[in-house]
């Protein structure tokens, strides 16, 4: 466990010649973005507020955005915190496991397709719908003999021979290990 204090700080910077501000989350000492791995000190949330506000509904605006983006910074702050000490984050839980799957095929496919094919049998044998939550060691041994006795190769539409099914076996256990980092 590491003992580096995060802090999220809610900053807004001027916008549009000093007639609007837009608010931004300033992390210190900064996080490291999981799909880009790349070290992320500030971000923006896309609200904006009244420099100077003229009137009673201009003011009532400015101050329920404010307290929009105050909610913001609480929850980014509370999923630091959750993975700062290990506690499970409930709204990681329920993302979906499949377009995760997806993305990361895109990023690994350069030469061959081998993710997206095990993404294919992952995803018929799920009947296309799989949370985070979802994924166990039951679901897993269950897709393993999936592979080893109900898939059907794309192309022959004869079964999987058990050397394709150990390269897609341990390529679906590499999408677990990074999934879980």
């Amino acid at each position: 466990m590491q003992n580096i204090c995060k802090t999220v700080t809610l900053r807004k910077r001027p916008i549009k010649n000093n007639t609007q501000y837009s608010f931004y989350l300033d992390f210190y000492p900064g996080y490291r973005d999981e799909s880009t791995m790349k070290v992320m000190r500030h971000e923006s949330l896309g609200i904006y507020i009244y420099a100077r506000p003229r009137n009673k509904m201009e003011q009532d605006y400015n101050q329920r955005m404010t307290e929009k983006a105050e909610a913001l910074r609480c929850r980014r702050f509370e999923s630091i915190v959750n993975e700062r000490y290990d506690f499970f984050d409930k709204e990681k839980d329920s993302g979906d496991f499949l377009e995760y799957f997806e993305r990361l095929a895109d990023r690994k496919d350069n030469e061959s397709n081998r993710y997206h094919q095990i993404l294919g049998h992952f995803r018929k044998f799920t009947n296309g719908r799989c949370t985070f939550g979802e994924i166990n060691v039951d679901l897993c041994n269950r897709f393993m003999e999936y592979l080893l006795d109900d898939a059907v190769s794309e192309k022959s539409a004869k079964p999987l021979h058990h050397n394709t099914a150990s390269q897609y076996w341990s390529g679906f256990r590499a999408v677990l290990h990074t999934a879980y980092k």
